[in-house]
């Protein structure tokens, strides 16, 4: 039996803390385990990516107790800020770090250097990796998230349910995201925002200021975390989803919004145009505008509500590229034939 050793943070199944790299996680173990691997799983106590010493010696510990020639998956959340402890265990485990965000640090190269095999989550990644950091001789492959697909939301006449779905951070754009809603003046629309509240609560607080300041109060709603049948509820009520973020690996929301039919506002960022893809006549199921340009995204936020024909040639590409994405069942097979290369 093939056997592997997973380093995840410990928050993997924390409900108040969402996100799309901990999805991954927990479904590729699974998915490895349903493909006959011996999966043992190591979840390391920390703030990551901000670990304290006590952090990196957990880490350290889970390492040093494997037994020589091991392989081991571990969370780029964990890996890309602990070279330290990976350096001295490169010579006799055989790494594998699973990247869902560079971080663009000098300390995450040299972490990235100790591992055996890269596997990034998006082709944009792995290109990101190539640009900016030196690392020959150790391959990098692109295993890309899946997800599953969902009965197809209804949509309202007016599409005026806009959906955002992250952690409310900087880095979302939630800010952006309210700039550009205030230039909307249309009655019909309402906007949920889905995701944890605590990551940055000034940044929080700055927001529900800027709501009110602007006259949003009643129209944006800040839900918190949700996960399950209410994360679901959240998403057949939309009409489209709006992703504002600076920066994105993949977006794992993108494809999950796609998987109900919806189609995708967001910023043309990072991963975000290949999470998007492409419906099966070519088209695009969604819009995409410049990150960080508030007046663009409300300028094409006004234009979704004010043209109904174009609002379902978009949900119609969407229901097309609901069709066309990846299950997990095929990434795990995809992760399980690199981690097989890697064994030897």
């Amino acid at each position: 039996m093939n056997e592997v050793h997973v380093v995840v943070p410990c928050g993997i199944d924390d409900p108040r803390r969402p996100s799309g790299g901990n999805v991954y996680d927990r479904r590729v173990c699974r998915g490895l385990a349903a493909l006959g691997w011996s999966v043992h799983e190591h979840t390391v106590p920390g703030q990551w990516p901000r670990p304290d010493a006590s952090a990196r010696a957990a880490v350290a510990a889970a390492l040093a107790q494997m037994p020589s020639g091991s392989l081991v998956l571990v969370d780029g959340l964990v890996a890309s800020v602990a070279p330290e402890v990976l350096e001295p265990e490169a010579g006799r485990l055989r790494l594998v770090v699973l990247l869902h965000m560079p971080r663009a640090e000098p300390r995450e190269a040299a972490a990235l250097s100790a591992a055996s095999a890269i596997v990034a989550t998006s082709e944009w990644t792995r290109r990101w990796l190539s640009d900016h950091y030196a690392l020959p001789g150790t391959p990098v492959y692109v295993v890309p998230p899946a997800v599953d697909v969902a009965e197809v939301a209804a949509g309202t006449p007016s599409g005026g349910r806009l959906l955002c779905v992250g952690g409310v951070t900087p880095l979302k754009g939630h800010d952006v995201l309210l700039d550009a809603l205030a230039t909307v003046d249309d009655p019909a629309w309402q906007c949920v925002c889905v995701g944890a509240l605590d990551l940055d609560p000034e940044f929080v607080a700055r927001l529900r200021r800027l709501a009110k300041d602007r006259g949003l109060g009643d129209r944006v709603c800040f839900t918190g975390p949700l996960t399950g049948d209410e994360l679901n509820r959240a998403y057949a009520e939309a009409d489209a989803l709006v992703l504002a973020s600076r920066a994105e690996s993949y977006g794992m929301v993108v494809t999950e919004a796609l998987a109900r039919g919806l189609p995708v506002i967001a910023g043309e960022v990072g991963g975000v145009p290949e999470a998007l893809g492409l419906a099966a006549d070519g088209s695009r199921p969604g819009l995409l505008v410049p990150p960080g340009d508030p007046q663009t995204l409300g300028q094409t936020l006004r234009w979704w509500l004010s043209e109904p024909w174009e609002r379902e040639r978009l949900r119609a590409a969407a229901r097309s590229r609901r069709q066309s994405l990846p299950d997990w069942a095929q990434t795990s097979r995809d992760l399980s034939a690199v981690l097989s290369q890697v064994a030897g």
